[in-house]
């Protein structure tokens, strides 16, 4: 059997680069790039170590856990054992979900099961299989890229639920709960009153139309056609005009809610100085939340209960 050692040694230095390169985006490190190429070189040491020095300290459990480390203080550095533990552990993630990924992958594209030559159906684990050079190459930055985008959509996601509470609004002496989301850029005030604008979808406040009027405040909304406004709701409703990202002047149609309630960090605050602006569509496509909370609410409503 050939051994090419400079193919092997070049492709383990650059699988090991991409994976100290996820590392780094998980963690929001701020390490450049040669220290990256020199963990990767560090990294990629094993590969002339192991053909060379078989029965080396290295290849045991205990050496390959110590050479990981060695690894991650190459290319990251050293600012804490706390950070150097995160950083060796996300190393390890992405070094396990990289390989269960191409491994997956494989065996989703692999025949499990073969004929013999009498005409037996047997089924193949596939564990003395080689995987192609070319399934690695190829295979490796597409798991890369799906891993990374998933993990970033994770984290947006833990930020954006870990910002989402439950909302009611009474309006009319009728109340609905949805679910609000706690919007910084949210920073919509009414220039007359000074009051907060709370969005609220279409989905949500059609608890509170009909279909017919519904249909009316839409026409009132887009023609901008006041006389349009159901006669019930005239004494409810105020147009709110705002400049939008563009810098062009629009204006909102906002509702007067009797209040609304929020249960934030295991407390109920109330207020009524709020206007709900109408949103005529939906806020996100999951239908997560139906509510975009101004961050004044937190600041000027009352306590509730605990």
């Amino acid at each position: 059997m050939t051994i090419y050692l400079d193919a092997v040694w070049a492709l383990n230095f650059l699988l090991d680069l991409m994976l100290l390169m996820l590392t780094k985006a998980l963690a929001r490190d701020q390490s450049g790039i040669l220290k990256l190429l020199f963990g990767a070189f560090i990294a990629s040491l094993i590969v002339p170590i192991t053909l060379y020095f078989p029965d080396s300290f290295i290849n045991g459990f205990a050496g390959k856990i110590l050479y990981s480390v060695f690894i991650v203080f190459c290319a990251f550095g050293f600012k804490g054992y706390y950070r150097l533990m995160k950083l060796l552990l996300l190393f390890y993630f992405t070094s396990f979900a990289i390989g269960g990924g191409l491994t997956g992958v494989y065996f989703l594209l692999a025949n499990p099961v073969t004929t013999t030559e009498n005409g037996i159906l047997t089924f193949n684990k596939g564990y003395g299989d080689p995987v192609s050079w070319l399934f690695i190459i190829i295979g490796f930055p597409i798991v890369w890229y799906f891993t990374k985008k998933r993990m970033d959509e994770h984290a947006g996601d833990k930020i954006r639920y870990d910002q989402l509470c439950e909302v009611n609004v009474q309006i009319k002496n009728a109340a609905f709960s949805t679910m609000g989301y706690i919007d910084s850029g949210n920073q919509l005030l009414d220039p007359l009153t000074k009051r907060p604008v709370v969005i609220c979808d279409e989905l949500f406040l059609k608890n509170w139309f009909s279909n017919e009027e519904w249909d009316q405040l839409k026409e009132a909304n887009d023609n901008l056609a006041l006389e349009q406004i159901p006669e019930d709701w005239e004494h409810k409703i105020q147009v709110i005009p705002y400049q939008g990202v563009e810098g062009n002047s629009n204006f909102l149609l906002a509702i007067r809610p009797d209040e609304v309630m929020v249960d934030y960090e295991n407390q109920k605050l109330l207020t009524s100085n709020v206007l709900i602006g109408i949103q005529f569509g939906t806020l996100v496509k999951d239908s997560s939340y139906h509510c975009l909370l101004h961050p004044q609410i937190i600041k000027l409503a009352t306590i509730q209960s605990a």
